[in-house]
């Protein structure tokens, strides 16, 4: 029941979750520059499009579910492929899945208490309710869960959108001192660059997810590959261009003192409608968790 259309949403809507929004920082904090920052932010492209086409070829040659499970079953036999999926089961899946509707719950909560921090009770009960919603519409229908991502997926590529749109706008008007001297005083080690890439590939995280969903695809040999060669190198680009955007109305000493830097962005360029920012940010992580109890549910 999943098409073209629904695989490249599945990939980028689980990709697009509250990484980009709230963590760009983490990478320049290791490179301590803007040149560095970006080509790292493109380099992790690269090395998700690479993996995921790993992931193309081993899902056209084995069509099951379930991701890295019966790849491993074939290459490795049972052991290994039992001791991966029980570790899925019981602690990867559903810590990655909590954390995102942790992050879900700040941002839906924020509003209600401006000035100070949302209480940690009201944030974990919001984020178990997101859980049950999400898990139950996932276990009523396959369409539902599709569509429902479909949906969140267009709202996140809207806010995507506007903050790159701006971008070009302050590009276009002249904003372009933070970027002179780019690779100025950046810090260039193995160390460095190594913990920048895997902060960077963490926001790139679920370019595997359409292979534990290879069954539930409408002509998988042809589907898969695609949904991936259109989908990752898309992410990579709305990556690049919504840094950029940061980089034309923040410094980078601004960036690392921000605690959600699309809340700063949106707040400098976007007020009084400043809101949406915050707002979209929720669709985009309860997008992401959609995704992520959609694929890894199988």
């Amino acid at each position: 029941k999943v098409g073209l259309l629904s695989g490249i949403c599945m990939i980028v809507g689980t990709i697009i979750g509250s990484g980009i929004f709230v963590s760009p920082k983490s990478v320049l904090a290791n490179v301590e520059a803007v040149g560095p920052c970006l080509t790292i932010w493109a380099a992790c492209g690269v090395l998700a499009t690479l993996g995921a086409l790993c992931f193309a070829e081993l899902g056209t040659m084995i069509t099951k579910s379930g991701g890295e499970y019966p790849y491993l079953m074939e290459a490795f036999g049972p052991i290994p492929a039992f001791l991966f999926s029980w570790t899925s089961l019981l602690v990867t899946k559903p810590s990655s899945f909590a954390i995102i509707c942790l992050s879900f719950a700040e941002y839906a909560s924020a509003p209600f208490y401006p000035g100070c921090d949302p209480p940690q009770a009201v944030i974990k009960c919001l984020a178990a309710a997101a859980i049950v919603v999400i898990t139950v519409v996932n276990s009523l229908s396959v369409k539902l869960g599709s569509y429902l991502q479909n949906f969140l997926t267009a709202a996140k590529m809207i806010i995507v959108a506007i903050i790159i749109v701006s971008g070009i706008v302050l590009l276009a008007q002249g904003k372009t001192e933070n970027f002179k001297d780019s690779f100025k005083d950046s810090k260039i080690s193995l160390s460095s660059i190594s913990l920048a890439f895997y902060n960077g590939l963490w926001a790139y995280d679920g370019w595997n997810q359409l292979n534990y969903i290879t069954e539930e695809l409408k002509n998988p040999y042809r589907n898969l590959p695609l949904s991936i060669i259109i989908g990752i190198p898309l992410v990579t680009v709305c990556y690049v261009l919504i840094n950029i955007s940061y980089f034309t109305v923040m410094t980078s000493t601004e960036l690392l003192q921000s605690q959600a830097v699309a809340v700063t962005f949106g707040d400098r360029v976007l007020y009084p409608a400043s809101w949406i920012v915050p707002l979209f940010v929720v669709f985009s992580t309860i997008g992401s968790a959609n995704g992520t109890c959609f694929t890894a549910g199988r």
